[in-house]
């Protein structure tokens, strides 16, 4: 028989392989941590590649940034799921696998021939995932969805509105990622559910349906009591003043919340309005935006450097604001060993690396993204060692 590839990588989900039908980011991600987790990670491909292959800098054609690091420590293969060898070779690697996942729509996945019925008959235990945009059961079950489309129905441009006065996405692709981490948490309770019952089942993550559960968790406020009690929005959170305070020669970021670090701070800086009508917390919450604007006034009065001083003596939660090229150079990301570098084809790459720390099995990123189809040969040499030895 020969050697798995996957075989010997360590952490939790070591022995576990996923067959990876997804594309762009949401998907990507989910698998991306279960490869740093241990996974053998089985990328199947179409033969013009994943999109995101083509939709940034990278170092090689096919090999663009975000393509890198969500797909990092994965294998591809290329099939062509519209010819009848290439379905049979899928149907080869379901065999050997634990978990199915992929982000087609319902109707395009059915029309392969590779739904959830189609595939748990080959093999009954598998953990089959959908990543959709829309869950199935309901009317927008069948249109297409992005990052973009999906942070505008889920309110989030809503609420930057009521805080800025402009509906604006924020600069980062939440919709997917929030969604790709819950596509992740719901297959592996589903492997979870295996491991003490031996039964396979379907598991199904929707943008929108995660999104709506993200945006509600504090927003959802008033609005879900019956009677309702006020608007479906935390106001502190959409406060137009709740900002970074700009500072003599920069900003920071600091939340004087409590009444503990409440009196601290008026006890140290002895603001004149700052008096008993704003003592506790919900005096404070009732006017929050007057107190937000009125910290503002404060903060402009001192450098960063005094700020974060004497903030951090009186242990309130502050911060310098920052770059994103600045993390690379961060002394706590560096000091615990947040950083990885992975040596590739095109040289070494320097990945943010696994975020959660496990003391007997702790992660790793186990190889750079693949080239387009890079590992077919190898994959499809396990297959025949595999039935060889059937």
């Amino acid at each position: 028989m020969v050697e798995r590839q996957g075989a010997g990588r360590a952490g939790p989900l070591a022995g576990i392989r996923v067959i990876d039908l997804t594309a762009m980011v949401m998907g990507p991600y989910c698998t991306q941590i279960m490869a740093d987790m241990g996974a053998d990670v089985i990328k199947v491909e179409t033969p013009a590649g994943d999109n995101t292959r083509y939709i940034s800098v990278g170092p090689a054609p096919g090999m663009a940034g975000v393509f890198a690091n969500v797909n990092r420590g994965k294998r591809s293969i290329v099939l062509d799921l519209r010819t009848e060898a290439d379905k049979a070779t899928l149907r080869a690697l379901i065999a050997t696998a634990d978990v199915f996942i992929h982000s087609m729509r319902a109707r395009a996945v059915g029309r392969l021939g590779f739904d959830y019925a189609a595939v748990s008959a080959i093999r009954p235990d598998i953990v089959y995932a959908n990543c959709y945009g829309y869950g199935r059961r309901g009317p927008s079950a069948d249109l297409p969805a992005y990052d973009d489309t999906i942070q505008a129905e889920c309110g989030l441009p809503h609420v930057q509105q009521l805080m800025t006065g402009q509906a604006d996405f924020v600069g980062t692709i939440m919709a997917d990622k929030v969604a790709g981490l819950t596509a992740l948490y719901a297959t592996t309770m589903a492997l979870f559910h295996r491991a003490r019952t031996g039964e396979g089942q379907e598991v199904e993550v929707g943008m929108f349906e995660t999104m709506a559960s993200f945006m509600l968790v504090e927003h959802a406020n008033g609005a879900m009591f019956d009677p309702p009690l006020g608007a479906a929005h935390y106001p502190r959170a959409v406060a137009p003043n709740r900002r970074p305070y700009a500072t003599k020669d920069g900003h920071v970021a600091a939340l004087i919340y409590n009444d503990k670090h409440w009196a601290a701070f008026v006890e140290a800086v002895r603001p004149p309005w700052a008096g008993p009508n704003l003592a506790t917390l919900p005096q404070r919450a009732a006017r929050i935006d007057e107190v937000y604007g009125r910290l503002a006034e404060v903060f402009a009065g001192r450098t960063t450097a005094e700020w974060l001083d004497l903030l951090r003596s009186l242990h309130i939660p502050c911060a310098a604001l920052r770059t994103t090229d600045e993390l690379f150079d961060d002394p706590h990301l560096n000091a615990v060993g947040f950083f990885e570098t992975v040596e590739s084809r095109h040289g070494p790459v320097r990945f943010p690396g696994v975020p959660a720390w496990l003391s007997r099995t702790p992660g790793r990123i186990a190889a750079a993204a693949p080239m387009l189809g890079e590992h077919g040969a190898e994959i499809l040499a396990e297959l025949r060692g595999d039935a060889a030895a059937a």
